[in-house]
């Protein structure tokens, strides 16, 4: 797989870093923009089918008092995809590589979607992360926090959602279509107040190029099927009530716009999930000293919408932990 690599107009929203690559364990380079800056390392994580390009608003609000790095997971933006498929593990492992390569193993790993699950997966499998802030990466949860509605046929239509997530992604289409899917995105982004460079310039670093001269927006069509499967084998609520390290769990106040073409049914799914994820969480916050939850006065694209609140809510997150965190070694020691 070739990928296409336009450096427009649209790419300079995010000047504000230097680009650098890392190596994975097995040799994958996984594409980084460090975005400098002095005190507590923290580590950017996009969600699926987007990009680092998605931090370009809150990496700078970050690094006037942080170290900030933003990465590409692998299969996505101007990361490799590799031969092994694509599993938390995997990811945790490519982080890994990124951290000790750029001298912060210790960063505190903030993640939105996809990556704020990966995010939570890195507090329990890295030893020198401190903590962790996953920002509304909650995938589609188990059939019982679909509150009112029958087990079976939450799992049924679960079932047709993956599998149509499945079939979308990496799906080709001409050089002179992208035009259209330019515009779509930017029209999506003027819906939630988005600027459309911005918007434009996650398209263009998501481009693949096929063999035959086509594009598609990464992952392709294998690493989309993996990253469907990964994110329906994993227990986030288990792995929450197993961590020791102070996590964030950011949950969006407000739905998602409309999608043409998505079926009647998903609305009435969502609006179960809403409620038994508002639920759970609480009970979570509750019970779990080390877990912290909060609203996020957006939609599922906070990090695109609510830069300002978003770096806020790191920021203070950060500041707490590292408190915590060093009052716990002062106890330690004594």
């Amino acid at each position: 797989m070739s990928r296409v690599d336009e450096p427009g107009r649209a790419d300079r929203v995010d000047q504000a870093g230097r680009d650098v690559v890392c190596v994975a364990g097995d040799g994958v380079e996984l594409a980084v923009r460090d975005y400098g800056g002095a005190g507590a390392a923290v580590v950017l994580l996009h969600g699926a089918g987007r990009t680092l390009a998605d931090w370009a608003r809150v990496a700078p609000l970050l690094a006037e008092g942080h170290r900030v790095l933003a990465m590409d997971l692998r299969g996505h933006g101007r990361s490799g995809d590799g031969t092994v498929p694509w599993t938390f593990e995997v990811a945790v492992a490519d982080v890994r590589a990124v951290l000790a390569a750029c001298g912060v193993p210790e960063a505190v790993v903030v993640g939105h979607s996809l990556g704020g699950m990966v995010a939570a997966r890195c507090l329990e499998r890295l030893d020198g992360t401190p903590a962790a802030v996953n920002l509304d990466g909650h995938g589609m949860g188990r059939p019982e926090q679909y509150v009112g509605l029958d087990a079976s046929y939450v799992r049924e239509r679960l079932g047709e959602a993956r599998k149509f997530a499945e079939e979308a992604g990496g799906q080709p289409f001409s050089a002179e279509a992208l035009g259209g899917v330019l515009g779509y995105q930017v029209s999506m982004g003027a819906e939630l107040g988005v600027p459309g460079e911005l918007m434009e310039a996650g398209v263009r670093r998501s481009l693949g190029e096929t063999a035959d001269g086509r594009l598609f927006l990464r992952p392709g069509r294998r690493q989309a099927a993996e990253l469907q499967e990964a994110m329906a084998g994993i227990d986030l609520f288990a792995l929450y009530r197993r961590v020791t390290r102070p996590l964030l769990i950011a949950r969006a106040l407000r739905p998602n716009p409309p999608v043409p073409g998505v079926p009647p049914w998903v609305d009435e799914l969502m609006a179960a999930y809403v409620v038994g994820l508002r639920r759970d969480l609480d009970e979570l916050a509750r019970s779990r000293p080390n877990v912290s939850v909060a609203g996020v006065d957006g939609t599922h694209a906070m990090v695109l919408e609510r830069p300002e609140e978003v770096a806020g809510l790191v920021a203070e997150f950060v500041q707490c932990a590292r408190s915590t965190g060093r009052r716990g070694r002062a106890g330690r020691g004594a």
